[in-house]
């Protein structure tokens, strides 16, 4: 056996693991990353009386983990890809166990922050790594279409469960138990790990690490995803947020300088030509920050407009998450009869649908007229979108860069929430103030500026949508082979142009390099 055979036998998948029971495990993992994401929303009222915080600190339960999240993604799928992907795994999963926690014991709202900062590190260590695991463990096309739509639809039905079940612990055992359910599933999924998981890395470790491109990175996401949930408190034209926003761009500049020159870069700037994955991961991030933007203004337009309580709230999202997998199976049984482009398109024209129906939805409307269809449109348009997006996201990703493709994906995903909430809240809420003042507590008129709001919120959402939309319609290759081949249409012998390359003309053409 040759000595790059017996590298690839040691780090690649497992001998005789059980690609089933692989898949269900990594699942697990990004249910709990996704859950607690959203978790939270619906308990934010009760969280607040338990621990006497402000509206302003109120903010940071949510932003902490997203903040954390997105900025450490990157930087924890190359780790993964050098140090051990099940490693980084299990390390991610006891540290969200030990973060769970210490968020349900916390006496004041700097220790929560705080804890909920250490769940989103915990869950940057897992979702790249079980995302590159499932990657290695299932072969570019049907294959990996299909484990890739089942991981898929979890992002939309788990961002939904987290919601229904966050308004049900809140009005029953209390906001704490929201954290400690996790604690149990955390330590058993780290225990039983090396049992079902096969331990994977990149063929040959990278050295020297990129550790400049690492810092750089991480210190650029972080700044900007904070950036962007504070541009809601501080206002877009202030000089803080525009002086954090030109930072992030001499950050950014300077990370395209370092990874331009490095031996072995974080992020090797020549995934880029890969045309599938590149427009995957430009619409993530207008897609989930439509969704981000949904979620957050949906909650609380049916508990201030329409007078729900949490756990009325939370049941009222039961459609939609239904809707999610029905969504979710459509997209994954389609993606390997036809291309990335027109399922995208579908799932986008329905999200944007549903967007202009909560629009339209009154004060005093009824939930079977006004929000059932609209919830109903949008968890379809839902499940089709992140099907979709995770396995164009991995088109063209060789396995010893599956941690890279984990790690942009789901960065795109956390950066994309973060910038539709920050700007849909900028828009709706834009003299919100002066409306509740002239309301002068005539609860009426306080439910019309709410529903005011509300609706520029959706509309801005549904501007998100659109756009995602004409992105994925102009960008988007429309070659079937694009989805199903080993290697991007773009890249392409002459005589085939990528938009018509037959899956024969793909399969011969030069692949981008991985770099050694």
């Amino acid at each position: 056996m040759t000595a790059p055979d017996s590298t690839k036998s040691r780090s690649g998948p497992r001998a005789g693991s059980r690609p089933g029971a692989v898949l269900a495990f990594l699942c697990l993992g990004q249910f709990m990353v996704f859950l607690d994401v959203s978790i939270v929303n619906l308990a934010l009222p009760s969280i607040q009386d338990g621990l006497d915080m402000s509206d302003v600190d109120l903010n940071y339960i949510v932003t902490a983990y997203s903040t954390v999240l997105g900025g450490f993604l990157l930087l924890s799928g190359r780790i993964a890809d050098s140090f051990g992907r099940r490693r980084m795994l299990r390390a991610g999963f006891v540290l969200f166990a030990l973060a769970s926690l210490t968020s349900g014991l916390a006496q004041n709202g700097a220790m929560l922050i705080a804890s909920r900062a250490f769940q989103g590190l915990g869950s940057s260590l897992i979702a790249p790594a079980a995302l590159s695991i499932l990657t290695n463990t299932f072969a570019e096309g049907p294959a990996r279409n299909k484990a890739l739509g089942v991981w898929g639809s979890l992002a939309g039905i788990a961002s939904i469960a987290g919601v229904i079940l966050g308004g049900v612990l809140a009005d029953g055992p209390g906001w704490e138990w929201i954290f400690w359910i996790n604690v149990p599933i955390g330590v058993g999924v780290a225990v039983l790990a090396p049992r079902i998981l096969p331990e994977s890395r990149a063929e040959e470790r990278r050295r020297p690490f990129d550790t400049a491109g690492a810092v750089t990175l991480t210190s650029a996401l972080l700044l900007l995803i904070f950036t962007l949930g504070e541009s809601t408190n501080v206002g877009w034209g202030t000089f803080r947020t525009l002086g954090s926003l030109a930072g992030v761009a001499v950050l950014l500049a300077v990370f395209l300088v370092i990874e331009s020159r490095v031996a072995s870069p974080l992020m090797p700037l020549r995934v880029f030509r890969l045309r599938t994955m590149r427009t995957a991961n430009l619409s993530a991030v207008l897609v989930f920050g439509t969704f981000g933007a949904l979620f957050y203004f949906a909650s609380l337009f049916m508990q201030y407009v329409y007078g729900y309580a949490p756990m009325k709230a939370g049941f009222a999202y039961v459609p939609l998450a239904v809707s999610v997998a029905v969504g979710a199976g459509i997209a994954s049984g389609l993606i390997t009869k036809v291309a990335a482009r027109p399922v995208l398109i579908a799932g986008l024209a329905l999200t944007v649908t549903g967007l202009l129906l909560m629009w339209r939805a009154p004060v005093g409307g009824s939930y079977a007229v006004d929000l059932l269809p609209a919830f109903l449109a949008l968890g379809l348009g839902c499940g089709m979108c992140f099907v979709t997006l995770q396995i164009a996201a991995f088109v063209g990703i060789g396995e010893e860069e599956a941690g890279l493709g984990a790690g942009l994906i789901n960065t795109s995903q956390e950066t994309g929430g973060a910038l539709g909430i920050a700007v849909t809240a900028t828009i709706a809420y834009q003299g919100f103030d002066a409306d509740l003042a002239a309301a002068g507590g005539d609860m009426d008129l306080v439910r019309k500026a709410q529903e005011s709001a509300n609706h520029d919120a959706f509309l801005s959402a549904a501007c998100f949508g659109f756009a995602a939309l004409l992105l994925a319609a102009f960008l988007m290759p429309r070659g079937k082979a694009s989805m199903n081949s080993q290697h991007d249409g773009e890249h392409a012998t002459p005589q085939h142009d990528g938009e018509h390359a037959t899956p024969e003309a793909v399969t011969v053409a030069p692949r981008v390099p991985s770099e050694k």
